[in-house]
């Protein structure tokens, strides 16, 4: 299957895009992970926003900030892909296009993440290191990562 991304500013989107990015977050982090929280947060209108389509389905999506919307250094974040997509390894694929996605918009290699700590072994693999202690966000464990 090929995945196709794109990267688009908030007023980019098109009305399906914005629909099924916010449907994708809301079935993932809201009903998945039993995580009840405000996923619309005033954020997406300054964020660069990495869809992946598949057949003109968005089925990987993140938001990207630059240094100082969200952590001193960049960062990515809402990283997420569909249940059924997730056996093809599009997490890599997602991840690598959006720290591009950084670099190129941004003019920067260094990163920050809130990483779900179930997650630090796929992010340390893409070249982020853990600098936090593990804290609650949202009910769920994180830590803070550092890419260079």
């Amino acid at each position: 299957m090929e995945i196709t991304f794109k990267i688009k500013r908030f007023n980019e989107l098109t009305i399906s895009e914005l629909y099924q990015m916010l449907q994708l977050r809301s079935e993932v982090f809201v009903v998945e992970q039993n995580c009840v929280y405000q996923d619309i947060d005033d954020k997406d209108e300054k964020a660069l926003h990495v869809v992946g389509e598949i057949k003109g389905q968005i089925v990987a999506y993140s938001r990207l900030f630059k240094p100082n919307d969200y952590f001193e250094n960049a960062s990515i974040g809402r990283v997420v892909v569909a249940e059924k997509f997730r056996a093809n390894k599009l997490g890599y694929d997602l991840v690598n296009e959006a720290i591009a996605g950084i670099q190129i918009h941004f003019g920067t290699q260094k990163i920050t993440i809130s990483a779900q700590l179930y997650l630090k072994k796929f992010y340390e693999s893409l070249g982020f290191l853990q600098v936090s202690e593990t804290y609650l966000e949202d009910g769920i464990e994180h830590i803070e990562m550092l890419r260079i």
